[in-house]
């Protein structure tokens, strides 16, 4: 399991800190009325696509990757593949905000404008929403994925591995959420100075994360699948 952590640890830091959602969650907590409940329902909505996509991918990668590593130790092509396809969406994300833009992750503005009237329901669906049409989180989850098929840990440990993922990977949200149920009065300064800092530094954020994680697997899912054909 340690060894799998190891494996993870980038794509959970990699979809951790992807600002466009952490500056939604405070957004949602600066609201006046239910800011908490709302909050938590954007992050379930999240969560529940994400789980979703590990019940469906999960049945379908096991599988397909224990058929691919039968005769070796090493990495699958399934996930050395989705890794590169991620090295590359998150390169392509880099050059896009490099030249200013649009990255196909952010929501459509029309649904920003939307937060200070959504109510609980609404907040759950646009969680939902934009976990689904979000490409890079797609292959962030997929790749997750296919590194616990990988391991070939057994489904009960899979499973609470998966389960891991997605609560490291929300982690920053979470982290949010519970600072302002736990410190109402004494978080509003806090998520003010982190929503200016996010909202003033998201290009450069984007651009180095995504350039960094992005030479990262794109090397790693490369540099693989070559060794295979070798």
């Amino acid at each position: 399991m340690d060894t799998l952590l190891v494996s993870l640890l980038p794509l959970i830091i990699g979809s951790a800190i992807v600002p466009v959602h952490i500056i939604i969650i405070i957004l949602l907590l600066k609201n006046p009325r239910l800011p908490v409940l709302k909050a938590t329902a954007y992050l379930v909505g999240m969560t529940a696509l994400r789980l979703l996509q590990g019940l469906v991918f999960g049945l379908i990668l096991t599988d397909s990757v224990a058929a691919t590593t039968e005769e070796g130790s090493g990495k699958s092509p399934i996930v050395l593949t989705l890794l590169l396809v991620l090295g590359v969406l998150l390169l392509i994300s880099a050059f896009r905000k490099w030249r200013k833009e649009d990255d196909p992750d952010d929501p459509p503005p029309k649904w920003l404008t939307m937060i200070d009237s959504l109510t609980p329901l609404k907040a759950f669906g646009m969680g939902f929403g934009l976990a689904l049409i979000a490409p890079k989180l797609w292959v962030f989850t997929l790749s997750a994925v296919g590194v616990i098929s990988e391991a070939r840990l057994g489904q009960p440990t899979s499973t609470v591995a998966f389960l891991l993922f997605v609560l490291l990977a929300q982690s920053l949200m979470l982290l949010l959420i519970l600072v302002r149920g736990i410190l109402p009065k004494h978080s509003e300064n806090l998520l003010d100075q982190i929503s200016v800092w996010l909202t003033r530094y998201n290009r450069q954020i984007i651009i180095t994360v995504s350039l960094v994680f992005g030479l990262l697997f794109l090397y790693q899912g490369a540099s693989g699948l070559l060794s295979l054909r070798g």
